[in-house]
């Protein structure tokens, strides 16, 4: 019995050295930062924002790979089967979160493959319209919809995107019919309401803000049960009459399922360091994003509250995708 409890302990012990050496040694080389999305949509912003400081204090170039489609499962698949050495690591958002109950059939467990490492954001989506539409609030864009049944067509970054849901829960919540058009990324449904080709989307508030703004959107609520402290004059969905609502968007890295702890504990407290730099901060706060920083446990257990959650917005939407 003594003998047994020494072995484990020597293989205790020489399994926290291994993973405490690998730690010290890594990256080794290149670190890839997986993204779900295009380039120039919220999750690509926000993704380069950390990887250029992350570079600089891993030593080792981060570099974002976009792996766009499938509402972020082509980059989610990849990261789930890429080696466990930290070497890879991927952005995930809401729709990570979204997917597992939207899909039949996934490629990988996302509960299983994947080791939380650190939510980077809290960040609200916004309603905006093209400025041509003839609404300035939620309550006449209800009404115009409901004077015109399935002729008001929506953007999003696709099937089963944050975008998708967030607005198929909102026209259910309200009562009326909407038209989904499925882009390929967020900066792809941002550009066809920018040219009138869709008359309104719900996207992240760090790329719609600045655009409406500028004049080019029309922003009428965001979509958290609270107003947004970058855009304090702009109500919520929920308080401007549909009560109740409340769609929160969110940033989070992920490496895969077995990355050694010591390098998920690196990296959590490199990017949590990240985002308490006062540019960053202030960067992420400027464009609605609430920056987190949380540890590998928290963001986990968060995670798991997210499945749950949109499993049961899926199905009681019954949205489903092959």
């Amino acid at each position: 019995m003594i003998s047994r409890r020494i072995v484990f302990a020597v293989i205790a012990t020489a399994l926290f050295a291994n993973g405490t050496s690998f730690a010290q040694t890594y990256p080794a080389k290149q670190v890839r930062f997986l993204v779900g999305f295009p380039a120039g949509g919220a999750t690509d912003v926000v993704a380069r924002a950390i990887s250029q400081n992350l570079s600089e204090v891993l030593g080792q170039p981060v570099v974002v790979d976009n792996r766009a489609g499938a509402a972020s499962n082509i980059a989610a698949e990849i990261a789930a089967t890429a080696p466990k050495d930290g070497h890879t690591i991927f952005m995930g958002t809401v729709s990570t979160a979204i997917n597992p109950s939207l899909y039949k059939k996934l490629a990988y467990n996302a509960l299983k493959d994947f080791a939380a490492v650190t939510q980077v954001t809290d960040t609200p989506f916004m309603f905006v319209t093209h400025p041509s539409l003839p609404v300035k609030n939620v309550k006449e864009f209800i009404a115009l919809a409901k004077a015109k049944p399935g002729e008001l067509n929506y953007g999003s970054a696709g099937n089963g995107s944050g975008g998708h849901l967030f607005t198929a829960m909102f026209g259910s919540m309200a009562g009326i019919k909407l038209v989904h058009v499925p882009y390929r990324g967020a900066s792809f449904a941002t550009t066809s309401v920018l040219a009138g080709e869709t008359i309104f989307m719900f996207d992240n508030i760090v790329t719609t803000l600045p655009l409406a703004r500028a004049g080019k959107l029309r922003a009428l609520a965001v979509t958290t049960a609270k107003r947004s402290r970058v855009a304090t004059d702009l109500p919520t969905i929920a308080e401007s009459g549909v009560p109740g609502y409340d769609a929160n968007a969110w940033f989070g890295v992920f490496a895969p399922a077995g990355t050694p702890d010591a390098v998920i504990g690196r990296l959590q407290n490199e990017i949590s360091k990240i985002l308490k730099q006062p540019d960053i901060r202030e960067r992420f706060l400027a464009l609605g994003g609430e920056p987190v920083g949380s540890t590998p446990e928290q963001f986990a257990a968060f995670y798991r509250s997210e499945v749950a959650k949109w499993a049961k917005v899926v199905k009681e939407s019954g949205a489903q995708i092959d």
